[in-house]
C-alpha cells in the first residue's frame, strides 16, 4: 500500500475504536463559524483560498514549553467531515440561511491542505501547530472544533509531563510512575478519554480508565476503594478477599481506618501469609493522611517485617508540586496516582491556542495578511510559515519561523535575531535542521499515517532529550530561542508600516 492508503486505514481502524465509532461532530462548532460561512457563500466568496496558522502565545502552568497533542482527533474529523440530513434540517429550522447554501452544505468535504508538527513534539509560543489552506468556508467551519482539540490535549499532556519529571526526581526510586486517576473528577466523558490519552503521550504509564486503555491500548491500573474495606467486618478480611481474588497483582489500600496501627499490620500480616504459600504482596497505597510521614513509617515496618519489596503507592490530590514537596521531605514513595489536578490541569485550566488569517489570494497571488492590536503579543506574524529546529551537536539551538519558500543551508553560517529586541543575536554553524510541520491532509486527502500513543510517547521522550535541563526545569525555565527569519521579520515591520501611514 501506498502512504494514502495507509493513512486511510489507519484512520478507519481509529475511527471504529469506541471513543470515535458513530460519533458525529459536524455542528461541534461556534454559530458564527457558520454565519461567516453564509455570508462568504452569498457574496460569491467562498472559494477565496486562504491560509490560517493555529497557535499558541504563552506557555501553562509556568512551563518552558508544550508537548504537542490532538492531531489524531483533528485527522479523524477532518476525515469525516459531512452534512448529515439531521444537521441541515436543524440549521434549516435556525431561519437564518438560504436553500441554496444548505444545498451547498449537502455536498460539503473537506477539501484543503493541513500541516501540522506531529502529535508528541516539543513546542513553543507563536509557533504554527497546525497551517491550514483551502477555500475560505472550509477553513472557517474547521476553527472551533480544531482549537478545542488541540488546546484541550495539549495542555494535559504538558500537564502530566511536568508531574512525571516531579516523579522522576526521586533519588530513594529512581523508576518512580505516575498513573492518571482522574476519570471522575473531569469535565465529562470526553475530557476523561482524552485526557487519559494526553496524560499517556505526556509520560503517565498507567489509567484507571478502562474505555481510554481499551481504546489506545493502555495499560489499565486499580485496585480497591475505602466502600471495599468498609464492606467487611474487618479491614483484615476485606484484604485476604482481595487477595483470594487477585493473588498475582495484590494492592492494598491502607487508610481507611488507621495507616500505621491498621492499616500497615494488616497488609503486613497478609503479605506475610502470601510470602509463605510462594506469593508477594505487591504495593500498599496510602490516599491520605501526612504522605511524607506515613510512607517512611510504613517503609520502615514493611522492611522490619523482611517485605522490602513492596512497592509504596500515595495517591491524594497530587500534582508536581505536592510530589517535589513529598521528596524534598524523604517521601518513600515508588508511585503515584495522580487525579484532579492532572485531568483538570487546575493550576492552568487552559492553552490558549488561537487560529488566525495569515494570508489570502487575490487575483493570483496568494498575499500575507496581518492582524495588528493594541497589544504587541497579539501582533500576528504574516504570510504562509514553516517552522525550522536547529540542532547542533545534536542539542536543539532555536526554532525559526521562516516564509515556506525560504532555503537555507545548514553548510553556512546563520545569524539569528530576537524578533522583538533585535540586538540580541548569535550565530549557528554547522547545523542540522528539522521542518516540524509535516504534510497531512493535502487536497483533502489525508496523506499522514497517524501513529500509535505509544510512538507519540516515544517522540515525546526522544524529543525532550535534545533539549537543555534549563529548557526543561519547572522553576523560572530557560527561554528557548524561537526568532523570526529576516524576510519574514521584514515582511511584518512592511506591513506594520503600511498600516501606520
Amino acid at each position: 500500500m501506498d502512504i494514502k492508503e495507509r493513512a486511510r486505514a489507519r484512520v478507519d481502524e481509529i475511527g471504529a475504536l469506541p471513543v470515535y465509532r458513530d460519533r458525529h461532530l459536524t455542528l461541534l462548532t461556534d454559530l458564527y463559524q457558520l454565519t461567516m460561512m453564509y455570508g462568504h457563500f452569498r457574496a460569491g466568496r467562498h472559494e477565496t483560498r486562504v491560509v490560517f496558522d493555529l497557535f499558541y502565545r504563552k506557555n501553562p502552568c509556568g512551563n518552558g514549553y508544550v508537548i504537542a497533542a490532538g492531531l489524531e482527533q483533528v485527522a479523524w474529523y477532518l476525515h469525516n467531515l459531512r452534512f448529515s440530513e439531521d444537521d441541515l434540517a436543524y440549521l434549516q429550522s435556525l431561519g437564518m440561511f438560504s436553500d441554496d447554501f444548505l444545498s451547498y452544505l449537502r455536498h460539503f468535504r473537506f477539501r484543503g491542505d493541513v500541516y501540522a508538527v506531529p502529535e508528541g513534539t516539543v513546542v513553543f509560543p507563536n509557533e504554527p501547530l497546525l497551517r491550514v489552506e483551502g477555500p475560505i468556508a472550509e477553513v472557517q467551519l474547521i476553527e472551533s472544533a480544531v482549537l478545542a482539540f488541540i488546546n484541550h490535549q495539549s495542555l494535559i499532556a504538558t500537564k502530566a509531563r511536568r508531574i512525571v519529571e516531579a516523579a522522576r526526581t526521586n533519588v530513594r526510586h529512581p523508576g518512580s510512575t505516575v498513573i492518571e486517576m482522574g476519570l471522575r473528577r473531569s469535565q465529562n466523558a470526553d475530557a476523561a478519554i482524552f485526557g487519559a490519552r494526553a496524560a499517556f503521550i505526556g509520560g503517565c504509564v498507567a489509567t484507571s480508565n478502562v474505555l481510554a486503555a481499551q481504546a489506545y491500548n493502555i495499560p489499565a491500573a486499580g485496585t480497591q476503594a475505602h466502600s471495599w474495606i468498609q464492606s467487611f467486618p474487618s479491614e483484615y478480611e476485606a484484604f485476604q478477599a482481595y487477595r483470594a481474588a487477585f493473588p498475582d497483582n495484590t494492592v492494598l489500600l491502607v487508610d481507611t481506618y488507621d495507616v500505621l496501627r491498621s492499616g500497615v499490620p494488616n497488609a503486613i500480616r497478609v503479605g506475610l501469609e502470601m510470602k509463605a504459600a510462594g506469593q508477594s504482596l505487591r504495593a500498599i497505597r496510602i490516599d491520605s493522611g501526612d504522605l511524607a510521614y506515613l510512607s517512611k513509617r510504613a517503609r520502615q515496618m514493611l522492611n522490619d517485617a523482611g517485605l522490602a519489596e513492596v512497592q509504596i503507592i500515595a495517591s491524594s490530590d497530587l500534582d508536581e508540586y505536592t510530589i517535589r514537596d513529598l521528596l524534598t521531605q524523604g517521601a518513600e514513595i515508588d508511585a503515584w496516582g495522580v487525579g484532579t489536578r492532572l485531568i483538570t490541569s487546575e493550576d492552568c485550566p487552559s492553552l490558549g491556542c488561537v487560529y488566525k488569517l495569515v494570508a489570502q489570494q487575490f487575483g493570483d497571488q496568494m498575499e500575507p495578511r496581518i492582524k495588528i492590536s493594541e497589544n504587541p503579543n497579539k501582533i500576528t506574524n504574516p504570510g504562509k510559515k514553516k517552522v525550522l529546529r536547529l540542532y547542533v551537536n545534536g542539542s536543539a539551538t532555536a526554532d525559526l519561523i521562516a516564509l515556506d519558500e525560504e532555503m537555507y543551508d545548514p553548510s553556512e553560517p546563520l545569524e539569528l535575531f530576537h524578533p522583538i529586541h533585535t540586538y540580541k543575536r548569535k550565530v549557528v554553524q554547522n547545523y542540522e535542521v528539522e521542518e516540524l510541520l509535516q504534510p497531512v491532509f493535502v487536497g483533502g486527502e489525508l496523506v499522514y499515517e497517524l501513529p500509535t500513543v505509544q510512538e507519540i510517547q516515544a517522540r515525546v521522550e526522544t524529543q525532550l532529550s535534545a533539549f537543555s535541563s534549563e529548557v526543561r526545569r519547572h522553576l523560572n525555565p530557560h527561554e528557548y530561542h524561537v526568532d523570526l527569519s529576516k524576510p519574514l521579520w521584514d515582511l511584518k515591520q512592511r506591513l506594520l508600516h503600511e498600516w501606520r501611514r
